[in-house]
């Protein structure tokens, strides 16, 4: 299992509520049907956000992307912005939430009357669920660190499948967690169709070279909430930090790497292909980004 999503057992699970199109219902009985849009065709969106001290961080943003995402492939989400917080509210409330409670948001473009790809057959509007559960990641295991492996599997054009899509249609990025995980490593180290190294199969990616940060153009990435805060970060830190172009020869000669994203903030590579990077703990530059983000944290 990867690292960047391990989390704590908490029992409390068990018997948490799921929102289902308006409906608050137990996890056995949280079910759609066999001819929804997702399930038939991965034609859906989602987001992930994370609950601290009663508060969704960085909803607005979330939120932004959602329904940005929604209007790109032509999705009737069927609610507004303050529907969408009421509902999570009202999930969060009945299931007694308050802090380290992850979200995950998911819209498809509803059943159909056939199974076929067509969005015509999508006649009954959207389908809206709302998995809360506690999870508290593992700070240990975000501390020991990942090992990546560089996979065949790439990041697509724009014009075929954006990345920059939440969209429910992650196979490759599934395939490529399969061929790392078969070649002895936690995550997919993913290039983009020029070569140049991009994200990882469910994170953004981040590089230490020279007291300077680097992470790829956002061409061929997830346009990640947590990478956005990281760069904005550096900037105030006067880090000097480049969305650019680079190759795994930059990535295996780097002082420090680590990945971003919702769940874990940020999180230690030590090991890519088999090249030892830093020393196996976070280095001075990564600390000063985590020290940051954690105030940012606390301050929203």
């Amino acid at each position: 299992m990867s690292i960047t999503h391990l989390a704590e057992d908490d029992e409390r699970n068990n018997s948490v509520l799921i929102y289902v199109n308006g409906n608050l219902v137990t996890r056995k009985d949280a079910t759609v049907s066999v001819f929804d849009s997702g399930f038939l065709l991965g034609d859906g969106i989602w987001e992930g956000l994370r609950l601290s001290k009663g508060h969704w961080i960085f909803f607005e943003e979330h939120m932004t992307r959602l329904f940005l995402a929604a209007r790109a492939i032509d999705l009737e989400i069927g609610m507004l912005k303050d529907e969408m917080f009421q509902a999570m509210e009202k999930t969060r409330k009945i299931n007694n939430m308050y802090t380290d409670v992850y979200a995950r948001v998911m819209v498809t473009r509803g059943e159909k009357t056939k199974a076929f790809q067509h969005p015509d057959f999508s006649i009954f509007g959207s389908t809206l669920v709302i998995i809360m559960e506690f999870s508290k990641p593992l700070m240990l295991s975000q501390q020991k660190g990942l090992k990546l492996v560089t996979v065949p599997q790439i990041r697509g054009l724009p014009m075929s499948q954006d990345p920059k899509l939440n969209s429910h249609s992650k196979l490759n990025c599934v395939l490529a967690c399969i061929q790392a995980k078969k070649s002895g490593g936690d995550e997919a180290l993913m290039l983009d169709p020029h070569g140049f190294v991009s994200t990882t199969n469910s994170c953004n990616l981040f590089m230490v070279y020279d007291d300077e940060i680097w992470t790829s153009t956002g061409d061929y990435c997830m346009n990640g909430i947590t990478r956005k805060k990281v760069i904005q970060i550096a900037k105030q830190l006067n880090i000097p930090i480049y969305e650019k172009n680079f190759t795994l020869v930059d990535i295996y000669g780097s002082d420090e790497i680590f990945l971003t994203g919702t769940f874990g903030g940020q999180t230690l590579v030590n090991d890519v292909d088999g090249r030892k990077i830093g020393n196996g703990s976070f280095g001075p530059i990564t600390e000063k980004v985590r020290k940051s983000y954690r105030q940012l944290i606390e301050s929203h």
